[in-house]
Order: structure tokens, then sequence, then C-alpha cells
């Protein structure tokens, strides 16, 4: 139809996406229905779910496992689709070719799931119960993980398909760029949140007193939200200047390309995580193939196109643009870090059969650099106009945040405990983009003076995301700080009535009780706490068996404070030893998830109000639209226009 300039061909494409999305919702219905009834006919269900399984954990069994999270997959590339074909009152040639390419990404997983998992298998005769749910995926934080993961995975298809779309009619410009923005944000926002809750599940389930591993699996969802994150700065050049068109279209099709990359990582069978899936090779083989095509393909047609593409308007290097630009660039090669780091030690046993093994030491030592340079430049970038731009005066508008930043750090070296300069230089660092962020916020809104929440109302929305985000990020990065470099662990044997010593804090074994769960036996050890004689509470640290598996698992006990997390995890009962116990305190450790949730704040605020539109005002309050007015002028200047 696009082809054609057939308008009834092209609107063909939105009735097709909505019945697509009805489809895939009864497929998902239907097997969501079978969990929720031990309906043990069906393999999947026999697979995954149990009669005492508790009923929440019955329905969060439908995506626990392969074949049900790939139709979970299939359900919410439909709902993009399905939105893309809503997204516009008249289906143009762009937005039809986008809505093809995404059917046709939606065909490709669909053959997947009918020839190679088949969610609705069945199983003659039924067993009397199933094998039980994979006890480490029976937590709240599991149940919500996946569904937001695949929201952020799969909302890059719809970025993938408009870049696609853009290329076969050459057309990357600026209402390319406001077409696409919505989808990015919001892809970027669901995995912001997924890869937040799944930090969050490790650290309180898993029992190892940690929140990142690095694991290769982990690593295949972080791959894709740093190419989100500069796609998101680069479609804001080109909405607002028509530059970066080859490197905004580039992006697009890596962060959708990534997302497939996870996908082949979890299912091929190449790596054992607690992430991945176990399934068979052919499986593995077929998505290969898929990652061939939709790669491959993309990037043929971008060799092809990218020189038609145009440059777009001119830029100085002090600039918006030019910091932006600079912010790409280290992202990006932050991203091909971590990328080195995930594929080299499998590249390496395929073909050479060398065992090796890449963790914690190579990515600090490699990937936080990055980020420490990107902190480190953000403020002053914000700050720059378009086209052009004054760094001098950018870096001495923000001398009290520097000097404040500076004296964060030197009370983080000689205060806190172990003593590093590496981190007090990453808390300096941190707290100059936050403060830079919160300091031009203030300014601008002469926060105060009088009339500053009608200003704060009339504010650019795209500027209220942005302000979130930097400051979230901030906020997150001192967290990863004091969790990673001033943590404390004890490993000790306890007895009941013996005491932990963690610094000045002392933990008690007061007990340990017997408890029946469900579908679980578990044993729980209650610590009270205090610290120089002053109670601070009590947890409990837990370890769950689960018989029909036969599985154990750990519930840490953990005493969140502002200043930190004091957390506990249990072990076996040795005969006259007592109670193997792990004992850490995490500072700041909480600010980390707080930060990632106002990153994910300012990413909402982006995706859902429209780029440089305010709150409404009343139309009495003359004192308010005189500050809107006033607010929508100033962004008008050079300085603050499109921020």
């Amino acid at each position: 139809g696009a082809a054609r300039g057939d308008t009834r061909l092209m609107s063909g494409a939105r009735a097709a996406s909505l019945a697509l999305l009805g489809f895939a919702a009864v497929a998902f219905g239907a097997l969501a229905f079978a969990h929720a009834t031990d309906d043990f006919s069906v393999l999947n269900v026999a697979e995954n779910s149990h009669t005492d399984k508790p009923f929440v954990y019955k329905l969060s069994g439908v995506w626990g496992n392969h074949e049900g999270s790939m139709l979970l997959w299939i359900l919410v590339l439909a709902a993009f689709g399905a939105a893309l074909a809503l997204s516009h009152r008249r289906i143009d040639a762009l937005r039809a070719r986008a809505l093809s390419v995404q059917g046709l990404t939606a065909a490709v997983f669909l053959a997947f799931i009918l020839f190679t998992s088949n969610p609705f298998a069945r199983l003659v005769p039924p067993p009397a119960n199933g094998a039980d749910l994979n006890p480490l995926l029976q937590d709240p934080g599991l149940a919500l993980h996946p569904p937001f993961l695949y929201l952020g995975y799969v909302g890059f298809s719809v970025v993938y398909a408009f870049a696609v779309a853009g290329l076969i009619g050459k057309r990357i410009d600026e209402e390319w760029a406001r077409a696409v923005r919505p989808f990015a944000l919001a892809a970027w926002t669901f995995l912001t949140i997924g890869i937040a809750l799944g930090s969050w599940w490790a650290y309180y389930e898993l029992g190892w007193g940690g929140f990142w591993a690095w694991d290769p699996v982990e690593n295949a969802s972080f791959m894709p939200w740093l190419a989100g994150t500069a796609l998101i700065h680069s479609l804001r050049v080109t909405e607002v200047r028509g530059a970066f068109r080859a490197w905004t279209v580039l992006l697009a099709i890596l962060a959708f390309s990534l997302s497939l990359i996870g996908t082949f990582l979890v299912r091929s069978g190449i790596l054992t995580s607690v992430h991945a899936f176990a399934v068979d090779p052919a499986r593995g083989v077929f998505i290969l193939a898929i990652l061939g095509v939709a790669i491959g393909g993309a990037l043929l047609l971008y060799a092809l196109r990218a020189a038609d593409l145009g440059e777009g308007a001119r830029f100085d290097g002090v600039s918006r643009e030019g910091g932006l630009l600079v912010n790409n660039v280290l992202t990006v090669a932050s991203l091909a870090t971590v990328f080195i780091g995930t594929f080299y030690p499998l590249f390496a046993e395929m073909t050479a059969g060398a065992k090796i093994s890449v963790g914690a030491p190579y990515f600090n030592a490699v990937y936080l650099p990055f980020m420490g340079l990107t902190l480190l430049l953000m403020a002053p970038a914000s700050r720059l106009p378009w086209k052009k731009g004054d760094l001098k005066g950018a870096l001495v508008g923000l001398w009290p945040v520097g000097v404040a930043a500076a004296a964060l750090g030197a009370i983080a070296l000689f205060v806190a405990a172990p003593r590093s300069s590496a981190a007090a230089a990453g808390v300096a660092v941190a707290a100059f983009a936050g403060g830079g962020a919160v300091l031009d916020f203030a300014r601008r809104v002469r926060m105060f003076e009088r009339g500053a929440p009608a200003r704060i109302g009339a504010l650019p929305r795209s500027y209220l995301a942005m302000t979130l985000a930097h400051f979230g990020l901030a906020v997150a990065a001192l967290g990863v700080i004091g969790a990673g470099a001033w943590k404390q662990e004890i490993v000790s044997y306890a007895n009941i009535g013996d005491v932990i010593r963690l610094g000045r804090t002392e933990a008690r074994l007061d007990r340990v009780e017997r408890r029946d769960g469900p579908n679980y036996d578990s044993e729980i050890a209650i610590f009270s706490l205090k610290s120089d004689g002053r109670p601070l509470g009590v947890v409990e640290a837990e370890r769950r068996f689960y018989p029909v598996r036969g599985m154990q698992t750990t519930e840490a006990g953990i005493l969140t404070r502002a200043t930190g997390d004091y957390y506990f995890s249990i072990g076996e009962h040795k005969e006259g030893r007592g109670h193997v116990v792990r004992a850490w305190t995490h500072p700041l450790v909480l600010w980390m998830w707080i930060g990632a949730g106002i990153m994910a704040a300012g990413g909402a605020v982006a995706w859902l109000g429209r780029s440089g539109v305010g709150a409404k005002t009343s139309r009495t309050a003359s004192g308010q639209s005189a500050a809107r007015s006033q607010m929508v002028q100033s962004a008008r200047s050079p300085a603050d226009a499109g921020v």
C-alpha cells in the first residue's frame, strides 16, 4: 500500500494489528486460565505449577517458563503494534511501512512458538499434581520483573520498525523523530523499571549480599538500556535540529537488535544462569536465524541508505548538540565494553574450547570510568544552548555545586570506611551531576520567589523529564557507590544468644523457628539489632525448602534505613558450631532503587506529556497566566529552546 500510495491497503494495517492483539490476548488468556485452574492436561501447566502453589504464583507461572514467556512476548509485541496503529488518526506511508515491519516481526515469533515452543502441548494422561514452578520464581519481584522487561525489550520493536520504514521510504527527519520518540521513551521507562525490579529481587532473594553480578543475562538487559539511553538523547537532537539522522536510526536498530540478542542468550542453551531457560539447542538455532535476518537485513538497508539521509543542521562543538554527541559516544563506548565482556568468553569457548571467566573486576575497571565521565559532563552539557554555546559561562554558573561536591567528596574520603579515593571521587562526581540538575531547576523557576508553583507548572515537560532523569541517575550512582565501596561483611557461626558485631552494631540471635508455608517448609532465624545500646529493630532471615522440587531458597532478612541496610542470611546448622550466618552492612543502597524510580518517573513524564507543553493554568489566575507566558518566552530563547 505504501509503495503504491493505496490508502485502502494502508488503512487495512490498522485492522490487522488490532486483530492480532485480540487473538494474542485470547491465546494468553487461555494459557492463564489453564494455570489458574490446574489443568495438568496442558504440559506447560504440569511442568510449572502445582495444586498447593499460591494462586498469585500460579498466574505468574504463566510467564515463568520458556513457552509461556514467549507467548507473553507475542502479546506485548501485538500490544505495541496496536498502539502504533492507533497513534495517529491517518495511516500514512511511514506508519504503514512501520506496521508492516512490526507485523513481520510478530509473524516470525509466532512461527517460532508454533514450531518449536508450543505452550498448549497436551499431556495424556494428566498427572494428579504438577512439578511446581522453580522456587526462585515464586516471589513478588519475579512476578513483576519479566513483564516490565518485556515491555522494554519489545517496546524497542516499534523503534526498529520505524527505523526500517524510514530507511525504505528515505524519510528520516524531524517528523520521523517525533513519531518514534514516544515509543522509545516508553520502552526505556519500562526497561528501567524491569532492571530495577530484577536487581531488587537478586538482592533480597538470593541471599548473596549483592544486587548486580554482571551475569551475562543481566548484561543482556543492560545493553539495550544503554542503547536506548543514547537513542532518546539522539532523537531529541533530530526532532529539534534535524541533526544526527544517521546516528539516530543506527541506534534505533541497535536497541532492538540487542533485545533480540538477549532473547537468544536466555533461550539458546549456550549458558547456564539463574535467569536463563534451559531449552534444547534447536530453539537457539531458530532464534539465531531470526537474529541474522532482522539485524543483518536492517544493517544492510542502513548501509545502502545512510548516504541519502543528509547531515542535518550544523552546530558548533560547544553546544547542546555537541554535549549530546559526547554523551552518546561515551554511552556507546561503555556499551561496547559490556558487550565484549559478555560475549568474549562465549566466543572463546566456541572457537578454542577455552573456559574464560569475565566478572565484576573487568566490568568495574572498564565500565565505571565511562559512567564517571558521563556524570561529570551531564550538568554543564545540559546548560548549553542549541547550535553554539559558551562552555566557560556554563561552568561558571555551576561553581556553587562544584564547591559543595568537592566538600562532600572530601568528607567521604576521610569519614567513610574503608577509605577509598575512587569512591570519594565518585561521590563528588555524582553530587556535581545531581546538584547541577537541582540548581538549574531552582534558578529557572526562581524557587524562593513568589509564584514559583505557577512557573513550575509552565515548564516544558521535556525539561522536567530531563531534570528528573539526571537527578535520578546521580542518586542511583550514590547508592551504587555506597553499597559497592563501603559494604562490610561478616561470616560466622551463631547459636541462640550469640552476638554478631558489625562495626558499632550488635546483632543477637534470639531464636530459630520452624514454620510451614503453603508449599514449603521454612526455618527462620530472628535477630535483634542494637547500635551503641540503642535498639534498631528486628530482622528475620529465612531458609525455605520446597519438597516437590527438592530445592532450597534463601530469604534475606533486611533492616532498611536511609543511611543503609543491615542484611542477614542464614545457612545450615552444624552440630556443635551453630548456624552459618552471613551479615552485611550496605551503606546508601536504598538510594539506588529510589534513583531508578526517579529516572523512570522522568521517562514517564517525557513519554506521557507532550514535549514543550506545561500543565494547564486557570484562566482566572492572571498571575499564573503571566508566569506561564514568561516561561514560554524563556523557553524560546536560544539557551532554553527545546531543552
